[in-house]
């Protein structure tokens, strides 16, 4: 075992540098020189760039065989595969990839939770020496969610580190990047991944979403001025695929950062943010901005998920609150405007009123004991090193 060395893995070889770990491991590089770091990449997206002193290592059964067996320390935002084996006196730290969420995940998803993902939940979980987590929600969530009753270190999340303070200089670096006017504002739209879907077409052409983006942009100018953009974020596992899309109806206002590495440097830059279940809209909400869900088939997709934390289908969209089924006793209010058609979410752009919403994030965060201070790579980079330097 070499005590220097760090192996590193993120959405199963399948992520680029970003997410949690990248800021763990940029913080980690700053600290201390002399740590090593090895990433584990699958043979599809190999070509993916890297800091030069992280070495990239095929994400294959040998190669994690002898780099995981030769770490002292495992830093991971996923699961790792079944069969896995963690040597004594070796760390792992899982800086998984959420916090706070819609959509269920693991047991809470009854019958959606097939035997083996249980097993390799169950089998990485046992390994797990620190969870991240940012929040009473997690503590409440994980052990049925992650198959987890483990330590948890209480940081926050590394990658919302960039979002925290003044973003001034973040919006106009990627105006620059990007060419656009100095008046230019954009809404990050990052719907999440429908399972069901591979099939279908609807989760990757907007001619089959039915949100109506012209009227969008239309709306945003009017109630917050300046010339609106729409930037897509698509699932990975659909990034490929949305290379080709074309809008007539917004032609020369859209971004496409399917493909990026890194979320939260985009998300930094963004004025506005919009999904449909994706987790990120609480993050993006730690920055105050305005975050608009648009879930025109919450029924649907809460039959097929299995169960959704808070109960989005209520028909009055004022007061969704969290499922009691998971959070019993707990009165938590889901702090943004939903819409479920093009009417609706005109409605909760136009009367958009900063000072309510605020305020209603300020109590949701409060409630949950929110954990967010911009300082959680270094607290996270603190512990590893600690860890390091045992015997």
């Amino acid at each position: 075992m070499d005590k220097k060395l760090v192996s590193v893995c993120t959405f199963e070889g399948k992520g680029g540098f970003g997410c949690n770990p990248k800021y763990v491991v940029e913080k980690l590089h700053e600290m201390d020189e002399s740590i090593k770091f090895v990433w584990f990449v699958n043979e599809n997206v190999w070509e993916k760039e890297f800091p030069d002193y992280i070495q990239k290592v095929p994400n294959t059964l040998w190669s994690r065989a002898y780099w995981l067996s030769k770490s002292k320390v495992w830093i991971d935002n996923y699961r790792k595969p079944f069969g896995t084996v963690k040597r004594r006196n070796q760390y792992y730290v899982n800086t998984n990839h959420y916090t706070l969420g819609i959509k269920t995940v693991g047991l809470w998803r009854g019958k959606g939770f097939s035997k083996m993902a249980y097993l390799v939940s169950k089998n990485d979980s046992d390994m797990i020496d620190d969870l991240i987590i940012d929040s009473k929600f997690c503590e409440l969530n994980s052990p049925k969610g992650l198959v987890y009753n483990g330590h948890c270190l209480k940081t926050g999340a590394p990658r919302c580190d960039v979002l925290y303070g003044d973003r001034t200089e973040k919006k106009r670096e990627y105006r620059r990047r990007n060419n656009l006017p100095e008046d230019a504002k954009i809404l990050l739209f990052a719907p999440t991944f429908r399972e069901g879907a591979k099939d279908g077409k609807r989760f990757v052409y907007s001619e089959l979403w039915s949100i109506d983006f012209k009227r969008l942009i239309d709306n945003l100018e009017k109630r917050f001025g300046g010339t609106w953009y729409i930037c897509f974020r698509v699932h990975p596992q659909l990034a490929a695929g949305f290379d080709d899309y074309d809008n007539p109806d917004i032609r020369g206002r859209v971004l496409n950062e399917s493909q990026a590495d890194d979320m939260y440097e985009i998300m930094a830059a963004m004025a506005a943010y919009m999904t449909d279940y994706s987790s990120a809209c609480f993050e993006a909400g730690f920055t105050k901005m305005p975050v608009f869900i648009y879930a025109d088939d919450i029924q649907q997709y809460e039959k097929d998920r299995g169960a959704l934390y808070w109960n989005m289908a209520t028909e009055d969209k004022s007061d969704i609150r969290c499922n009691q089924d998971i959070f019993t006793g707990e009165e938590w209010l889901f702090p943004f405007p939903v819409a479920t058609n093009n009417d609706e979410l005109e409605e909760n752009v136009l009367g958009f009123d900063s000072a309510v919403y605020e305020k209603r994030l300020e109590s949701f965060h409060n409630d949950i004991g929110l954990v967010f201070d911009g300082k959680a790579s270094n607290k996270i980079a603190d512990r590893i090193i600690e860890r390091l330097h045992e015997s």
